[in-house]
């Protein structure tokens, strides 16, 4: 998919056949296999903690994170490999149905943990393409990502930063990609981003009055998901003290404001522009159901200070549920079978939530 491709203003993806969250599995996609992914997948399906998912991925990789897993278990962890995505239905407890990916590099459980490598990228990304297309084929009722890292995704030639950017190319109709927005969320607080993936000095540019009222609005859709469908919405400006009446910029009035009251008078229930500096701990204290945060680092702070092992990342705006773990592929603890799961079994939990499927 070329960059050159527009963003349309409303989505226009569908799913091609919608799947019955009550039966249908859910796809967990194996992520970089240099990385934490396969082991914290491996170790959640250990402990009987992603029923009725599949990963979509590479079967020696996982059998290599089995036995990484099994052995700090103590005690062997089978992996099933699976034709159909419905065959993940069949699958005993504990242990961990594979649908292999056609077309993935060859020797991929000989690459070594902990390095950024290209065949690495390639396979992430293309286990990430494979699980998008069962999600909109109808095969699958979410999607949840492993890890990935963004070097290897580069030296693989990937054009995107990123999962939501790749997805969002996935989700495309013809060359029209639906607008997206990252949301990182945990039990206290919920944060979705005007930009995700950009230096600061472009995402500055790209506060605009279309951009934040977009996404007040995929925030304001997307809240019924989880049984909000009147959130109140926070929305943090960008400069201290959300520009102090002019003094310290002038997007909180030029651009920020006007979005807001563009929002409100389509029944939003849009609030702000607030400082940043404290927005967010009102939202935690229950004033607030979401928050809208500017840039990637201003809204993703708040909520991994509180915690990555529960922190889930959720694209908003998709023809399906995505979500996935708080963190990235933690290189330095890759193969030591000493990685927490809990982020990627809170990401499946509220990917079930989110699908209808819990």
């Amino acid at each position: 998919m070329s960059r050159s491709c527009s963003t349309s203003s409303t989505s226009s993806s569908t799913l091609i056949t919608p799947p019955d969250p009550s039966t249908a599995p859910i796809a967990l996609s194996m992520g970089d296999p240099c990385g934490i992914g396969p082991e914290i997948l491996a170790m959640a399906f250990a402990r009987g903690a992603l029923p009725g998912g599949l990963v979509v991925g590479d079967v020696e990789v996982m059998r290599r994170a089995a036995a990484i897993v099994g052995a700090g278990e103590r005690s062997s962890l089978p992996v099933a490999v699976i034709d159909r995505a419905a065959d993940a239905a069949s699958v005993p407890p504990r242990c961990v149905p594979v649908l292999a990916v056609p077309g993935l590099p060859a020797g991929l459980a000989a690459l070594p943990h902990g390095r950024v490598d290209a065949a690495a990228g390639a396979a992430a990304a293309a286990c990430i393409r494979h699980a998008a297309a069962l999600a909109r084929a109808g095969e699958v009722a979410a999607i949840v990502t492993a890890p990935i890292h963004k070097e290897a995704l580069a030296a693989a030639g990937v054009p995107y930063p990123g999962h939501t950017e790749l997805l969002q190319a996935e989700a495309a109709e013809g060359c029209v990609m639906p607008p997206v927005r990252m949301m990182l969320a945990n039990d206290e607080l919920k944060t979705v981003l005007v930009s995700i993936h950009v230096s600061l000095r472009d995402a500055i540019d790209a506060v605009t009055r279309d951009a934040v009222l977009e996404t007040l609005r995929i925030a304001h859709a997307a809240a019924a998901r989880w049984g909000c469908p009147l959130p109140r919405i926070a929305v943090a400006g960008l400069n201290p003290h959300a520009g102090e009446g002019g003094l310290f910029g002038d997007e909180e009035q030029r651009v920020i404001a006007p979005a807001i009251a563009a929002a409100r008078a389509e029944g939003i229930d849009a609030q702000g522009p607030h400082a940043p500096d404290t927005v967010f701990m009102r939202a935690r204290r229950g004033e607030f159901d979401l928050v809208i945060a500017m840039y990637h680092d201003q809204g993703l702070i708040p909520v991994k200070y509180l915690g990555v092992e529960q922190g889930v990342n959720v694209t908003l705006g998709l023809p399906f549920v995505r979500t996935s773990p708080d963190h990235g592929t933690a290189f330095d603890l890759a193969g030591s079978g000493r990685a927490d799961p809990s982020s990627l079994v809170a990401a499946y939990a509220m990917a079930r939530r989110l699908s209808g499927a819990a």
